[in-house]
């Protein structure tokens, strides 16, 4: 029987989003009951086919059938559960009053070129940048460009279609690419443009905090031990507490919290990205008013807290407080050396008896398609590990890492 007293979270998600899981188990570790709004009316989640059926491309038809459940039962706070879920979880949130970033400071978190034009008009610092029109010619577009250059489609995440080129050649060739990578982007304009920035040469690190009340706090800081030069960006370790002096970490946060303030965002997780150049100068790469993605968050758990937990207690302005984890931690997503069918997985159980890793997560079925980056936005899974060092815990990914095997088939199409 449903309480009718108890508290009441819509979480907005893609209905096959790995993010509902973590999510739900936060919301009912804090006595909240969770309502899921999503396409999912057939999905084989009980909690999605029981929610709030809606449709993403129909923004004002959506909101009216939030505002419906609304009056059935109020909601206590409203999130969007990733890059494509935030703006309308942000106009969901304003019309009922409740805890919210502005939906147009939600829509420039999830929107490169947006991003790019309200930092530079802040004085924020970010690579010079400018938008290519893919259906106009290419080569009337290349004047003046920098090289190296880096492109990017405007609302793609885990470094899907970023591109880095070095000469003009790369980069008629890396048009090609693209094109039909974004015709799948969400929404017409984003289907046609790509944003080119200037390449800055140093290391990258990943920033997690969260707004309240628009004022910016750390949680953790980073670091990546892999050099990523491209021409592709895949991900790989993330290792934190970070070794950055605490000087330019202060930075960090003082560059980013700028950029809060010139998105206009007041609530909620921040997950930003960040190079660092050789003169120790923050340049700002991405800011999301989402968690990190991806199971990643899992090296953030510690007794009573997550990062789901924390995002949620900010949408229904009951701050939690922040406990960083005691030991060094850090993951590897593994990256997808080669397209192909994966038949196995060698290794793993040698890889598991390395000192120090923790777990081994293959989230990639036997059988399944593999496509790498530029064109593809998955990996083959988390390798985990925690020591008493970051030295310790990245040496310990490396070794787990080298000792597996990824063996795939060749595809072949049927004309």
């Amino acid at each position: 029987m449903q309480n009718h007293n108890s508290k009441r979270l819509l979480l907005i998600s893609h209905h096959n989003s790995y993010r509902i899981a973590p999510y739900i188990k936060a919301a009912v570790s804090l006595g909240l009951e969770v309502t899921i709004a999503s396409e999912g009316k057939h999905s084989l989640v009980s909690e999605v086919a029981k929610g709030i059926h809606i449709n993403f491309n129909d923004a004002d038809s959506t909101l009216d059938e939030i505002l419906k459940e609304d009056k059935n039962k109020s909601f206590t706070g409203i999130l969007g559960s990733d890059d494509q879920t935030v703006e309308l979880a942000a106009h969901a949130a304003k019309a009922l009053d409740l805890p919210h970033n502005p939906p147009q400071a939600a829509q420039c978190s999830s929107r490169k070129d947006l991003a790019r034009a309200q930092l530079s008009l802040a004085g924020c610092p970010v690579p010079i940048h400018c938008l290519l029109d893919l259906r106009l010619p290419v080569q009337k577009q290349m004047a003046g460009l920098p090289w190296p250059c880096v492109l990017k489609p405007l609302n793609m995440s885990a470094s899907r279609g970023v591109i880095r080129v070095n000469n003009e050649d790369e980069f008629l060739n890396a048009c090609q690419q693209l094109k039909p990578i974004v015709a799948s982007a969400q929404g017409g304009f984003e289907q046609n443009h790509v944003l080119i920035e200037d390449y800055i040469d140093g290391i990258e690190i990943a920033y997690e905090g969260f707004l309240h009340e628009g004022v910016l706090s750390t949680i953790t800081i980073f670091d990546k031990p892999d050099p990523l030069v491209g021409p592709y960006f895949a991900e790989s370790i993330y290792v934190t507490p970070s070794a950055l002096a605490n000087g330019l970490q202060r930075s960090i946060q003082d560059v980013i919290q700028k950029a809060c303030i010139a998105y206009g965002l007041t609530t909620g997780a921040i997950h930003a990205e960040c190079r660092i150049d050789n003169s120790d100068n923050v340049w700002i790469l991405e800011i999301a008013s989402r968690t990190i993605g991806g199971d990643c968050a899992r090296i953030l758990d510690n007794d009573n807290f997550s990062v789901e937990k924390l995002a949620i207690s900010l949408a229904i302005n009951q701050p939690l407080e922040v406990k960083t984890p005691d030991q060094a931690r850090g993951v590897m997503m593994i990256p997808i050396p080669e397209k192909g069918l994966l038949k196995r997985v060698e290794g793993l159980l040698e890889a598991n008896k390395v000192k120090h890793i923790d777990n081994i997560d293959i989230i990639i079925r036997e059988g399944h398609e593999l496509v790498p980056l530029p064109e593809g936005n998955q990996y083959l899974g988390y390798i985990f590990a925690s020591a008493d060092t970051a030295e310790q815990v990245t040496a310990a990914i490396r070794e787990a890492y080298r000792l597996l095997s990824f063996i795939t088939a060749p595809i072949f199409k049927i004309a």
